[in-house]
């Protein structure tokens, strides 16, 4: 088995390091990974997987860390999330002379500068970037990314993610009633605009609207909230947050710049519809009309109309969303489908 050195830049377990897990899951017939990430809850995760981790302590330490792996390891392969991650594997590799499948994953985030402007470091290297969505390969190219060097892998689900999520009931009523969001509460998220929307469409009222997440707007928020719209609730963190999802009707999710949005397809596999805006990697999950719903982004007006649209909308074509939103989790955003893509690419740069 060809070993494999898995660089994470945090030891939570967000989008970006389930994402390393679901990988390294699907390739493990072929690959033997290794991880390195900061001290966080997703070193047990991944030794209760099966894999080896290692702690990322400072810049220095990695360094020295990962140069017994490439010393001791004639062939391999290297994924980093960071610059440095891929610089690193780089000189190592160079240094003990050792072919190597060196590939950068850009998640993207709220930072452009970090998220995606020094990406552009790694062209003179000609290493391979992975990038989760085409709105991410968009704002690495404007920030001066090779295009030759990207491939766009699309995130996806585990089989067991899909089985093992709670799942909504078949709708039996016309409408939605209940909605989710999973979300930061930071400006870049634009929760607002569901508050905005709200003052511009009395009707709403009598939806519910249940928000999960914390942030630096959260008091604003809240006291926004609490003075104009009863019906809309901060609930914070919920350790289960995937059962509260499949008890809605809808998730609602609202940042027009998200990089990819691994809660859609997490409501996806719940059975749930979903609302998004027509940006982003988020828009582009979503065929509006067939595995979910759009609106045109930080348009409050717009945003009202579609969820007064789906007050009314007939159970029928909830459900039919729902189906053809499985079925989609089956082929483009299928385990099989994008460990496919990853093992190709990794073979490719070993040849």
């Amino acid at each position: 088995m060809t070993p494999l050195l898995y660089s994470l830049h945090s030891g939570n377990l967000y989008g970006t390091e389930r994402m390393a897990l679901a990988t390294a899951l699907g390739l493990r017939d072929e690959f033997e990974t290794t991880f390195v990430a900061p001290e966080g809850p997703f070193h047990a995760e991944a030794r209760r997987l099966g894999f080896r981790t290692i702690l990322f302590e400072t810049p220095l330490r990695f360094a020295a860390d990962i140069r017994q792996f490439f010393a001791n390891n004639p062939r391999a392969a290297a994924v980093g999330t960071r610059v440095l991650h891929t610089l690193t594997a780089a000189l190592w590799s160079r240094i003990y002379r050792r072919p190597c499948a060196n590939i950068q994953v850009v998640h993207g985030g709220a930072d452009e500068r970090l998220s995606y402007g020094r990406k552009r470091w790694l062209n003179r290297l000609g290493t391979k970037q992975v990038a989760v969505s085409n709105y991410v390969k968009e704002r690495m190219l404007f920030h001066g990314a090779d295009p030759a060097t990207i491939s766009v892998i699309e995130n996806f689900l585990t089989p067991e993610r899909v089985n093992a999520s709670p799942r909504r009931e078949p709708f039996q009523k016309v409408g939605i009633r209940k909605i989710a969001i999973v979300s930061r509460l930071d400006p870049i998220k634009r929760i607002d605009v569901l508050l905005d929307a709200l003052d511009l469409a009395p009707a709403l009222k009598d939806l519910q609207f249940e928000i999960y997440g914390t942030g630096e707007d959260e008091q604003l928020l809240r006291s926004r909230a609490l003075a104009r719209n009863p019906n809309v609730r901060f609930l914070g963190y919920h350790p289960d947050i995937p059962l509260r999802v499949s008890q809605s009707d809808l998730l609602l999710h609202l940042c027009p710049e998200e990089p990819f949005g691994l809660a859609i397809l997490e409501a996806m596999a719940a059975h749930v519809p979903v609302l998004v805006p027509n940006s982003g990697g988020a828009g582009a999950i979503v065929e509006p009309g067939k595995t979910g719903f759009h609106f045109r982004a930080n348009d409050a007006s717009n945003l009202a109309f579609q969820l007064q649209y789906l007050q009314h909308i007939p159970k029928e074509t909830l459900t039919k969303t729902v189906e053809a939103a499985t079925r989609s989790l089956r082929t483009r955003f299928s385990a099989d489908c994008g460990t496919a893509q990853y093992r190709k690419l990794i073979r490719e740069c070993l040849a």
